[in-house]
C-alpha cells in the first residue's frame, strides 16, 4: 500500500484532517522563503499534538547548522527532509549530527538527473523525488524548491529500481494521482499544493479526497 505524505501543514485542522484520513506523514515546511512556512514555535505545539503512528517530517532548504539545532531542539520531529541542493557529504553529516532519518529530494526533470541516486542512497533513508522548476518551465518569478504545483514525466522512474524506499513528489493532485500509481509503485506519494485552497492554506475536503483516492488506487 502506498502511504501518503501531507506537506506544508501549518494549522491544528488540517493536521487532525490528514491524520484522521490516513496520512502517515504530515510535512511542517522550516523553509522562511516558502508561503507554507512555520514558524518553529507554532510547529511544536502541532508537533505535540500529532497523533500516534504519524510521522513528522522537517523540511529544510540548504540549513545551516544553527538553524537546525534550533528547530530540532525545540520540535520533536521523527524525520528529516532536506529539499536544497545539499551534497551527500552534508546529508551524511546533518544525519550524524542529529540521528533522525533523511529523506532528500532529487529534483528530477530528464533521466541524466538520476545520476546521484546511488551516492544518496548511501547516505539517505528516503529518497524523494520532485519536478525540477526552472525558470523556463513555469510562471514563477522566483520557484521554490518544491511546492510549485509542477509534475514531471514519471516514466523517467518507470521500472528502475532503488535501494531505498522512495516517494513520488511533484505536481500531484486527486485529478493525475491515480494515473501516477498506474506507472509507477512508490513507498509514498507526497502533496502539498494539490490539496491547497489558495497558496500556503490546505483545503481539508481536499486533503480527504487525495488520501481516499490514493487508497483505492
Amino acid at each position: 500500500m502506498t502511504d501518503v505524505k501531507i506537506c506544508g501543514i501549518r494549522h491544528q485542522n488540517h493536521l487532525d484532517c490528514a491524520a484522521k484520513s490516513g496520512a502517515r506523514y504530515i510535512g511542517l515546511v522550516f523553509y522562511p522563503n516558502s508561503p507554507r512556512f512555520i514558524d518553529p514555535e507554532m510547529a511544536r505545539i502541532l508537533a505535540r499534538s500529532a497523533p500516534t503512528g504519524v510521522r513528522l517530517v522537517g523540511l529544510f532548504v540548504n540549513p545551516d547548522n544553527a538553524f537546525l539545532d534550533k528547530v530540532l531542539s525545540s520540535v520533536p520531529l521523527d524525520m528529516v527532509q532536506l529539499h536544497g541542493s545539499e551534497p551527500p557529504v552534508r546529508v551524511m553529516e546533518i544525519k550524524s549530527t542529529h540521528t533522525l532519518p533523511v529523506i532528500k529530494a532529487i529534483p528530477v526533470a530528464k533521466d541524466k538527473d538520476l545520476q546521484d541516486v546511488d551516492e544518496y542512497s548511501q547516505v539517505a533513508d528516503w529518497l524523494l523525488f520532485d519536478a525540477k522548476v526552472t525558470r523556463t518551465n513555469d510562471s514563477f518569478s522566483s520557484p521554490l524548491p518544491g511546492g510549485n504545483g509542477v509534475s514531471f514525466d514519471w516514466t523517467i522512474l518507470k521500472n528502475r529500481r532503488f535501494s531505498r524506499p522512495w516517494m513520488l513528489s511533484g505536481g500531484l493532485h486527486k485529478g493525475n494521482v491515480g494515473d501516477a500509481l498506474s506507472i509507477l509503485n512508490p513507498d509514498a506519494v507526497d502533496v502539498s499544493s494539490g490539496v491547497e485552497a489558495s497558496v500556503g492554506e490546505k483545503d481539508s475536503s481536499k486533503i480527504s479526497e487525495f488520501i481516499q483516492i490514493v487508497r483505492q488506487s
